[in-house]
């Protein structure tokens, strides 16, 4: 027999980590307290039988492979870019102005890969707590790469063609929000506000996925428009990360369900 609760209507108190699936770095539900070892269990009494809710479970499979398939073409444009930059084809477009530093480039591809591709697997369910702290420890450095890197590059690489002043303010600005929201939720985990850490970190991955959307939405724009100007450009991708901030804020905001077997 199955019984569902209502969703939660109050915060959890102070310190303790909120119900639901945790983000890039957090202690899951279940962890001990500090000085204990966690048993990876759920606290006495949230399921009544011990078993984690169905729910989570198929959400642990579903909700990272659409992430993973929303970062598959910023992903493939990547890895073109690196076999360019290692003597390959050069199949993307102004490939040129990163061959005299292509350090940057590099890091920022790498590090965006590592950072979108596993990073989806700190969503929607839940994971073992030493697992989860292990991505979290090799993702937040990486997320902090990808931001700084993608604001070294805004401000030192040549413009591309269609690139004007409102894109790159755009990436600056959604760059350092990225890497404030990085540091805000490193020192929320840090004082165990999980909730706060939770949203901080939804937060950064949303804008690292930006480009993922924005191939979405400029390919839809093409499709019935055709090539967007240079601030028509600006706009849609300005849109990519603001969908995803957007979809990520109701993510963190939703009220949640637990489903229990009695």
């Amino acid at each position: 027999m199955t019984q569902v609760t209502s969703p939660a209507t109050t915060e959890p108190p102070a310190g303790e980590p909120p119900i639901g699936e945790p983000s890039i770095g957090e202690a899951p539900i279940g962890e001990a307290p500090t000085g204990e070892a966690p048993t990876g269990e759920p606290p006495a009494g949230e399921f009544p039988t011990g078993k984690f809710p169905t729910g989570p479970r198929r959400a642990s499979r579903l909700v990272p492979a659409g992430l993973i398939v929303l970062s598959a073409v910023p992903v493939v444009a990547g890895a073109l870019r690196l076999t360019a930059l290692a003597g390959g084809p050069d199949v993307m477009p102004e490939g040129a102005r990163f061959a005299a530093v292509p350090l940057p480039v590099v890091a920022h591809i790498v590090a965006a890969t590592v950072y979108t591709v596993l990073g989806a697997f700190q969503f929607g369910g839940r994971r073992p707590p030493a697992r989860h702290r292990l991505m979290g420890r090799i993702l937040l450095p990486c997320g902090l790469v990808v931001a700084l890197s993608g604001l070294w590059m805004t401000l030192y690489y040549p413009r591309p063609a269609g690139d004007g002043d409102l894109l790159a303010a755009f990436r600056l600005g959604f760059g350092s929000a990225m890497a404030a929201a990085l540091v805000l939720g490193l020192a929320a985990v840090l004082r165990r506000d999980f909730t706060g850490h939770r949203a901080w970190m939804t937060r950064a991955y949303a804008i690292a996925l930006g480009a993922g959307s924005q191939a979405v939405i400029t390919g839809i724009w093409v499709a019935f428009a055709g090539p967007p100007g240079e601030t028509a450009r600006a706009l849609l991708l300005g849109a990519g990360w603001a969908v995803n901030l957007a979809v990520a804020e109701l993510v963190i905001r939703r009220p949640r369900r637990r489903r229990v077997s009695a």
